[in-house]
């Protein structure tokens, strides 16, 4: 695996960080989106983003070192959308700590880990009929 793989999983964790810290007062207030939480919305879709960028350089990987880094990665993301929160609350002008933006952050872990299976096929089990239909030689 090389290192120029992660590449954009690095830079969109810089472009998060750098959303994650703009001060409050630069954000727009809309009725409209406070009413639909489009905030929690972002935060999932930042987070599964994240996941799955970092998730990538592993989708070629054996099932067993997939298996192995996959919760790391999702624990890794969790626990950065939890100290953003800290960093939000001490560091940032007119931001706060929302326990509701951390179980966004996770949800949006957990969906990017869910869009990973579906799109890499992993989980799936090889089947006692494994060479069935493939080349032999």
């Amino acid at each position: 695996m090389k290192p120029a793989s992660f590449f954009p999983g690095i830079a969109w964790l810089t472009l998060v960080t750098v959303l994650l810290c703009l001060p409050g007062s630069t954000l727009p207030k809309n009725p409209f989106f406070e009413s639909i939480h489009a905030d929690k919305w972002i935060h999932i879709s930042l987070f599964a983003i994240l996941f799955l960028l970092f998730a990538r350089p592993f989708r070629n990987r054996e099932i067993k070192k997939k298996d192995n880094w996959l919760p790391q990665i999702a624990l890794g993301c969790v626990c950065f959308g939890i100290a953003m929160e800290f960093v939000q609350k001490y560091w940032v002008p007119n931001r706060s700590f929302e326990l509701q933006d951390i179980l966004a952050d996770t949800a949006g872990t957990m969906l990017g880990w869910l869009i990973s299976r579906k799109i890499w096929d992993w989980g799936k089990k090889i089947g006692p009929d494994r060479n069935r239909d493939r080349n032999q030689n």
